[in-house]
């Protein structure tokens, strides 16, 4: 089978794990794949080192062919060039992109964002590539409740169009994944028929996330106390993050829990407000790092007792499963959620790790109390709790078995309606 991949974030960029990772799994298979995307840059709005934007670039990454296309580099809290971003790409894509890639199959299309469906329909109507649409964030909750269309007239505006437009998208695909059960209900309501909506839940990037032992001299050389109750968060610094609440449940628990250390890497918009707070509560068990590269995380990541996902309570974030959690489950280390919907309830249901309500000080108080107070033992027990249901019902090879299948029934029935479970 010959499959496409199209998402505007790939390899070396964080969390593209719908990208390049399930591109090898499909060629170890034996189906020929390629990629086509943009210039790396997500997320600092940069160009990694080594990239130049170009009119049109190819390489090969472990075997697959990725075509790169030109693209407006940006990440930051500019509405103008956040769209600027996204609005380049899909220009490219449905020019240069869609006039070079090869002929396919089935054209695998990754959103957010939805600019990027000008070319899947091209790639359908004028290539003759059906395409199969994946929802890994919902548009257009997201952009406008995050307030990248302002407020008032436009906001309303502009949610009408997204709406259409996302609802043509489905409406042309031959199937709709998503990433969890909430969005699907969601996209029920929403009018997507059911036969074309299949669950596959999203994996950890598994050449890179696996149980490792502790790297003491890394630890030193982070100032990080390896034998310390570490409880690590790394990621986006950002409003919805809320990560005020776990520095004032650490500070409030340093007596009961001397040897816990909240280490909190990373960087955002909250940054400088966050580490204020620390110093107004003289919260000296918490520890900033700064961003470290996406391919250093495991060894980090493996330097902690437990790992921390808190995502405030708001209607668009209950539909999301942040990839924090799948790398926490694939290394095997226990987690400290503090969310709602669906994110909670892998946790729950895998017995992974303690589950606490979002936004709450003393919630998460009681969570890193429970979980500070278990023993060596039980904290491993509950890490290879999460690694076994990982390996059961989320992994890599559970998720590519299922996008194959749906590919797989989509070329066989070409022209024939939606694809069924």
């Amino acid at each position: 089978m010959r499959i496409l991949i199209y998402t505007q974030w790939c390899d070396p960029e964080p969390g593209a794990i719908r990208a390049l990772p399930l591109a090898r799994w499909f060629k170890e298979r034996g189906h020929s794949v390629q990629i086509l995307t943009g210039f790396p840059n997500y997320p600092g709005g940069k160009l990694y080192p080594g990239y130049r934007i170009r009119f049109r670039q190819t390489e090969v990454m472990d075997g697959v062919s990725v075509m790169r296309v030109p693209l407006y580099p940006s990440h930051d809290s500019s509405a103008f060039r956040r769209i600027l971003n996204y609005v380049s790409f899909a220009l490219s894509a449905m020019t240069i992109g869609v006039a070079s890639v090869k002929q396919a199959d089935v054209c695998f299309v990754v959103s957010p964002p939805p600019t990027i469906g000008v070319a899947a329909l091209l790639f359908k109507y004028i290539r003759r590539i059906p395409y199969v649409y994946h929802v890994s964030d919902m548009w257009p909750d997201s952009a406008i409740e995050s307030g990248m269309f302002g407020q008032g007239r436009l906001k309303r505006i502009s949610a009408k169009i997204l709406h259409w437009w996302c609802n043509l998208l489905y409406r042309h695909a031959s199937a709709v994944t998503v990433l969890a059960d909430a969005p699907r209900k969601v996209l029920l309501d929403r009018r997507v028929p059911d036969e074309k909506l299949h669950v596959v839940y999203n994996w950890a990037d598994e050449a890179l996330f696996h149980p490792m032992p502790k790297d003491e001299k890394l630890a030193a050389d982070l100032g990080i106390d390896a034998h310390n109750f570490n409880l690590i968060y790394a990621g986006n610094f950002g409003v919805f993050q809320n990560l005020e609440i776990a520095i004032r449940a650490a500070h409030e628990v340093r007596e009961q829990l001397p040897a816990l250390r909240l280490v909190l890497i990373g960087t955002g918009t909250e940054e400088q407000r966050l580490k204020a707070l620390c110093r107004e509560l003289n919260a000296t068990n918490v520890v900033f790092k700064d961003r470290r590269p996406y391919t250093e995380m495991p060894k980090i990541s493996a330097l902690s007792t437990a790992m921390l996902v808190h995502l405030s309570d708001v209607p668009l974030l209950r539909w999301t499963v942040p990839s924090k959690t799948q790398n926490a489950f694939a290394m095997g280390i226990p987690l400290l959620m503090a969310a709602t919907s669906d994110t909670a309830r892998l946790v729950s249901d895998s017995n992974s790790g303690v589950v606490c309500p979002p936004d709450n000080v003393e919630a998460m108080a009681q969570a890193m109390l429970q979980l500070g107070q278990m023993s060596a033992a039980e904290l491993e027990s509950l890490g290879q709790n999460g690694l076994n249901f990982y390996r059961a019902r989320i992994g890599l090879d559970q998720g590519g078995q299922s996008m194959e299948r749906i590919f797989t029934d989509l070329t066989s029935r070409r022209g024939q309606g939606p694809v069924r479970s």
